[in-house]
């Protein structure tokens, strides 16, 4: 991982752009400068990724990804249950921060129906929890990558760290067939990052 700690990460040519206003990109910027935090690492400059953030451990990290992702205008999608983006001041709220319909009833599955929006798009970055709940957990649930091996997509990890105040992003991880490996070596990576030692994956 790269060393360079900033307030805002460039963003790179081929990451998908949500074309915020100028003003929406100066909000996030001084929301960042505001709470204190900043970036380090490099986003990937790839049109499709798996994104991950871990440790999921509180409702502050929406707010200062959110404002990451106004500060860059990064195009970042996560899927959300449709009922509620049919609540008419709600759903324009998460439409505008990247949130899209998914129905968990579909024949098809939540997993499919995300592997289908990347492998459909020409530039689609796709972000999520491993965990799955906010709470501790020993495992991680196996649906983002499931996801990423279904769009042939590599997952890129992203962490917070509330001591430093930093929000982080790693080397993109390309998968292989095998499940248990490869978490373990993203899991190695959060573990480095964690004590304080960053390094590509």
């Amino acid at each position: 991982m790269s060393e360079a700690v900033s307030p805002v990460l460039p963003l790179p040519p081929s990451a998908p752009r949500a074309h915020r206003h100028a003003f929406v990109r100066w909000i996030g910027r001084t929301i960042l400068r505001l709470g204190g935090w900043r970036t380090e690492g490099a986003f990937p400059d790839l049109p499709k990724v798996v994104l991950i953030g871990a440790p999921h451990s509180s409702n502050w990290d929406g707010v200062w990804g959110f404002a990451l992702l106004m500060a860059t205008d990064l195009d970042l999608k996560v899927l959300g249950k449709d009922t509620l983006l049919q609540i008419p001041v709600l759903g324009r709220i998460l439409k505008w921060l990247g949130v899209i319909p998914v129905n968990r009833k579909a024949a098809q599955g939540v997993v499919e129906q995300a592997a289908q929006m990347i492998r459909s798009a020409d530039r689609f970055w796709y972000g999520l929890a491993p965990e799955g709940t906010r709470k501790v957990v020993e495992k991680w649930k196996p649906g983002f990558w499931r996801i990423a091996k279904a769009a042939a997509a590599p997952v890129v990890p992203a962490y917070f760290h509330y001591g430093r105040r930093t929000i982080g992003i790693g080397a993109p991880f390309e998968l292989t067939d095998h499940y248990e490996s490869d978490v373990a070596r993203i899991r190695e990576w959060y573990r480095s990052v964690s004590n304080g030692k960053n390094h590509d994956a």
